[in-house]
């Protein structure tokens, strides 16, 4: 049986703003050290003079890394303490990034890479446990700050090792970040509150549940179709532009790349009114607007091929409304998820966030591969192709939901009181 932290009725008055800061700073920058290599990925090709389809094979495996350490390792947030499980992985990533940037050869960076995107995972564990140390009527907003630095990491990231790989070297940007990574460790376990475990749950339960969630759960499968379709087109979008931007075309340096990601990062001002959008048109019809989205910046990214700048100014748009579709897509998608079942909600989170990883590392390699072996076309046609299966997946959700009405699964059995279900109670 699970015991709920006994800590949970002081818990409220732990979280001030400058802690909240602290961890919406530390989103950002753990999240961060899985999308920087998009940037460099030239870089990487020529520091070890190998072709730049083979060296953007980086970016797959750091995100097959994340998925992997998000099904793994993000359930362990209900089973320990997570104080020393948040500084750990953070100590572990640092020591990760050193190791990729001192890498002598291609085998070494990928396995360092690997381990970066595994315990990479800190924001996925730090999310519920800032709403469970606030009130109930203030979780929305703590929620909501942590996904604006999530989302600020996913975004800035192209622009810090673009600009900085540029100018001194496709290592610095993996030293910077270790540094990085390592004070902000040391922060976080000198700031965060104690914990008790919230679950006594074996953890092969957990895994086992999460998967009987996706087997169970029509409307989180829903959801996951959602992402990993058009964080699929995201992913595919954002490695293969580096490849676009250093090729013959544009003939420019990684630092261009940066400057893109820029323009995508006012994606995250749209995500609060998402949400609003959610709660009074309902999921469903924004992640349509989002799928819609997805479906034009194809449409729009298909100008770069014009090349110059009415060609960067295309690429910059189609970016925009990629970014868009994906954040905004998001908070639809997780809003539909917890509202299924609030005492599971944890591995709900688990299931959606391991297959929309997956899909952005399938995105990652498919846009690779298109963009070195057929062009930037390809990529554009890979991006509607994606958005048009996600219209087909919306379309057969709407007439499966007409003829049927919507009940919680009992997936998971009620072997214990989830984390979820201790927040509920504080």
């Amino acid at each position: 049986m699970s015991r709920t932290d006994p800590s949970a009725s002081a818990a409220s008055p732990r979280l001030s703003r400058n802690l909240l800061l602290i961890m919406a700073l530390a989103c950002g920058v753990a999240v961060a050290n899985a999308y920087f290599p998009q940037a460099i990925t030239p870089l990487i090709a020529h520091g070890f003079h190998i072709g730049e389809a083979t060296a953007a094979t980086l970016a797959t495996v750091t995100q097959l890394g994340y998925a992997a350490g998000l099904f793994l390792l993000v359930p362990l947030g209900d089973r320990l303490s997570r104080r020393p499980l948040i500084t750990v992985l953070l100590g572990v990533t640092a020591l990760a990034l050193v190791g990729a940037g001192l890498a002598p050869a291609t085998g070494p960076l990928l396995a360092a890479a690997v381990v970066v995107g595994l315990a990479t995972v800190v924001p996925q564990i730090m999310l519920p446990m800032a709403a469970g140390m606030v009130a109930p009527e203030r979780q929305g907003a703590v929620t909501g700050t942590l996904q604006a630095g999530l989302v600020g990491g996913i975004l800035l990231a192209r622009t810090f090792g673009g600009v900085l790989g540029e100018q001194l070297g496709w290592r610095a940007p993996y030293l910077v970040a270790a540094a990085l990574t390592a004070l902000l460790a040391l922060t976080l376990g000198c700031a965060l509150p104690r914990s008790a475990p919230a679950v006594r749950t074996p953890y092969p339960t957990l895994l086992i549940d999460t998967l009987r969630l996706l087997r169970g759960e029509r409307q989180l499968r829903r959801s996951v179709y959602f992402q990993v379709t058009l964080f699929g087109a995201f992913s595919a979008a954002w490695t293969a532009v580096a490849l676009l931007i250093t090729g013959p075309r544009y003939g420019m340096g990684t630092q261009a790349v940066g400057l893109l990601a820029l323009i995508g990062a006012a994606s995250v001002f749209l995500a609060p009114a998402a949400g609003r959008s959610v709660d009074r048109y309902g999921a469903d019809r924004v992640n349509l607007w989002c799928i819609l989205l997805g479906l034009a910046s194809g449409a729009v990214l298909l100008t770069g091929l014009i090349g110059g700048a009415a060609g960067l100014v295309g690429l910059g748009a189609g970016l925009l409304l990629l970014d868009v579709a994906v954040q905004c897509g998001q908070v639809a998608n997780q809003a539909r998820i917890f509202a299924l079942r609030p005492e599971i909600r944890s591995r709900l989170n688990t299931g959606y966030m391991t297959c929309g990883f997956l899909g952005a590392g399938v995105g990652s390699w498919l846009g690779t591969r298109a963009c070195a072996q057929l062009g930037w076309g390809a990529v554009c046609a890979l991006i509607v192709l994606a958005a048009l299966i996600a219209v087909a997946a919306w379309r057969y959700g709407r007439r499966v939901v007409r003829g049927r009405p919507e009940t919680p699964g009992n997936t998971v059995p009620n072997h214990d009181v989830s984390h979820d279900a201790g927040l509920a109670s504080r």
